[in-house]
């Protein structure tokens, strides 16, 4: 049987200590809430106070309930009060000699029997017990922000945690109405351990100028799904809080050069410029503490008329392909207003391709988000051909082939010979380089990336990527295109992965490496990034989706243009390929679908 814990200490009334003080209180646990001062007590109680009125007025709390969660936390200064309690969870800032001398100071004060608990998210849980007599009785509790909300519970093991100790906490986790995922103590966890290393790399993608700030972001929420873009997320978090877990993984985590700071966040926090909480970061707030983004330097114009601004005309477009891709660009240009050329490599796959379009818009109708003089008229603009010649008067060439430099190239060099001057070339290839496609052509000026998502007519985002050729009037022209679609254009450089794919695939092979080194499960894994950081979809459920063979190619061109060692494809996950494991589509991969 487990323990039953009848009163908790919580020590550090901040944001995250308030937080659990809250999630305790909720579910009749007596609270002892500790702070160094008069001062801090204050503030806490004021912020416990805040987020329970808050949830009244939401109407998710009833006064009568607030008011006896309030009645069961007990504020006090100092360490002396915690004598009693049966656990204590420590949630002072992320400093190791601090977090040292307190539990030095706790194994003194609390009786024999209480387990001692510290809420790092970073930190060696074992370098901490071992300021006490007692580390077996230690044990990591690391809950989210906010706590209240977030179901979330990483239970932080370390090599001499006892089993009891373990099993009480986990049976905790469940009566506070929280999934717990059990983890041995190593830099990161499993959810900062996946996070941050994406959360640096796109901090470095906006420090050498690869993409705006807006543009990182968007791509992210867009083309992912997530709920926040990661620079916004840094913001959030505070620099000075997401350069120290940075700083603690790369020095514990074997000195990964992908954990080790982006110089910009030093510089950053060192300038006072700390997301929210100081009122500037990446972006610029109303007032510190305020979630309200407010135009800056930064920001960029986005009307009608910079869109419109030294773009060329497009009112007649050409797609080349007949795959999935094609199909769905094809469909989005014709609902737009535009007048479409479709060029397969014969009638069959002309009218294969009619087919596809033709269901897809009847399923819009269908769902009432069209009409059916909508859909006849967009049917109405679309021309079939087989043959490249037809694409002789068009304004805009939007290619979706095989994803084959050779492929791709011969393509454009016959482009380049049948399209009038002044047209704009473009290509979806999600992976290789813009540059080589353009080269094929005597205009490469004229050619772009228009990286559309899977599927196009939903996906809302559009990488818009530019060469070092590129005009700036044919960057304009693409992205007033995206608009013209209803689509969000994001520019980037020509550079493997783009934006999405390069953030994206790491944070993937590093949770493959993860799973490889047995130190979680696939289903805790994608259980703490879909509760913890609120992700659409834990990383083997997105894996299994996109194709293991998918994902394996992704991960080489990244890593053999970036030659980042932490980008080396994980092994387990060539093995899989190899063995014909390649996600739903073959039936297995991470998981077995046909149990399903």
């Amino acid at each position: 049987m487990a323990r039953e814990f009848t009163s908790v200490g919580v020590v550090g009334l901040g944001t995250m200590g308030a937080g659990i003080v809250e999630v305790f209180a909720r579910n009749g646990v007596n609270v002892v809430a500790v702070e160094i001062s008069e001062a801090a007590l204050e503030r806490g109680r004021t912020t416990l106070t805040g987020s329970t009125d808050r949830a009244v007025a939401k109407g998710k709390l009833a006064e009568a309930d607030r008011d006896a969660l309030l009645s069961r936390v007990d504020f006090q200064v100092g360490l002396d009060a915690l004598h009693a309690v049966d656990l204590v969870i420590e949630a002072v800032p992320e400093h190791l000699d601090l977090k040292q001398r307190i539990f030095a100071e706790l194994d003194r004060v609390c009786k024999p029997e209480a387990i001692l608990a510290t809420n790092t998210s970073s930190l060696s849980v074992t370098e901490i017990s071992v300021a006490t007599s007692r580390p077996n009785q230690v044990i990591g509790i690391h809950f989210f922000n906010p706590a209240p909300v977030m179901k979330l519970v990483e239970v932080v093991r370390t090599v001499v945690t006892s089993a009891d100790v373990v099993a009480d906490v986990e049976a905790l986790c469940k009566r506070l109405g929280k999934v717990d995922v059990t983890i041995s103590d190593r830099a990161g966890f499993i959810a900062n351990a996946l996070l941050f290393g994406y959360l640096n790399h796109a901090v470095g993608m906006f420090e050498s100028h690869y993409a705006t700030r807006e543009d990182i972001d968007a791509a992210m929420k867009l083309g992912c799904g997530l709920p926040m873009g990661p620079l916004a997320l840094m913001d959030l978090i505070g620099l000075d809080t997401a350069y120290e877990i940075l700083d603690t993984m790369y020095r514990r985590g074997g000195r990964d050069r992908r954990h080790a700071p982006v110089p910009l966040i030093k510089q950053m926090v060192t300038a006072g410029l700390l997301g929210r909480k100081s009122g500037r970061g990446f972006y610029t707030y109303e007032r510190p503490g305020s979630p309200v983004v407010v135009p800056d330097e930064y920001t960029p114009v986005a009307t009608e008329s910079a869109l419109a601004d030294g773009t060329r005309g497009i009112t007649k477009v050409g797609v080349v392909g007949s795959g999935t891709m094609a199909t769905g660009i094809i469909e989005v240009f014709a609902k737009a207003g535009y007048e479409v050329v479709s060029v397969t490599r014969g009638a069959e796959k002309s009218a294969k391709v009619f087919e596809a379009v033709k269901t897809s818009l009847n399923k819009g109708v269908v769902r009432g988000k069209l009409s059916e003089a909508d859909r006849d008229a967009a049917l109405g603009r679309i021309n079939w051909s087989a043959t490249l010649e037809h694409l002789a008067d068009v304004d805009l060439v939007v290619e979706a082939v095989v994803e084959e430099l050779s492929v791709k190239k011969a393509l454009f060099a016959s482009l380049d010979e049948i399209c009038k001057p002044g047209v704009v070339l473009a290509t979806t290839t999600s992976s290789l380089p813009v540059i080589d496609v353009a080269m094929a052509t005597q205009r490469p000026a004229d050619v772009v990336g228009l990286h559309f998502f899977n599927p196009a007519p939903i996906m809302p985002l559009v990488e818009v990527v530019q060469t070092i050729r590129t005009s700036a009037e044919t960057t304009a022209t693409a992205k007033a295109v995206c608009a013209a679609l209803g689509k969000t254009g994001v520019v980037c450089g020509d550079r493997s992965g783009f934006i999405v794919n390069a953030l994206l695939f790491p944070y993937l092979n590093d949770a493959v490496r993860m799973l490889e080194a047995s130190y979680s499960t696939a289903d805790d894994i994608d259980h703490a990034m879909k509760l913890g950081c609120g992700y659409p979809m834990g990383p083997f459920e997105l894996l299994d989706v996109v194709g293991l063979d998918v994902s394996l190619a992704i991960q080489r061109e990244l890593y053999l243009e970036l030659r980042e060692p932490g980008f080396a494809p994980a092994p387990l996950l060539e093995h899989l390929v190899t063995a014909g494991y390649l996600g739903r589509k073959t039936g297995r991969g991470f998981r077995d679908h046909t149990r399903r």
